[in-house]
């Protein structure tokens, strides 16, 4: 498949991610959180997959793209952090587009 495409579809299952986390964090109506919740699941999904495609083979000698997992772990928990109350809204959109920025920064410089 073409790398850009993989690219777009990557970029918009962060989109997605970060929206639904918006949505459910906003505290949306229970058929709009079932909506968002439906929404993260499957934009985490995508960006999980078009980020192994992209890579097509993990570089082991390299620590870049495990870190990048450790934040897509920390955003499919976002949601649960967020309904149970254990972090407040404020402080969880703040640590998601922290990690967010993190994860785009791996992705670009590759530092380790």
């Amino acid at each position: 498949m073409n790398p850009l495409v993989l690219k777009i579809l990557h970029i918009a299952g962060a989109l997605g991610v970060f929206t639904a986390i918006g949505a459910i964090v906003a505290g949306a109506s229970d058929q709009h959180k079932k909506a968002a919740s439906m929404l993260h699941g499957i934009s985490l999904l995508l960006l999980l997959l078009m980020g192994f495609a992209i890579l097509k083979k993990p570089p082991m000698d390299q620590f870049w793209w495990m870190a990048k997992v450790a934040i897509w772990l920390f955003l499919g928990v976002a949601p649960v952090l967020a309904k149970r109350k254990i972090l407040s809204a404020p402080a969880l959109l703040g640590i998601c587009l922290a990690g967010g920025v993190a994860a785009a920064y791996l992705a670009i410089l590759k530092p380790f």
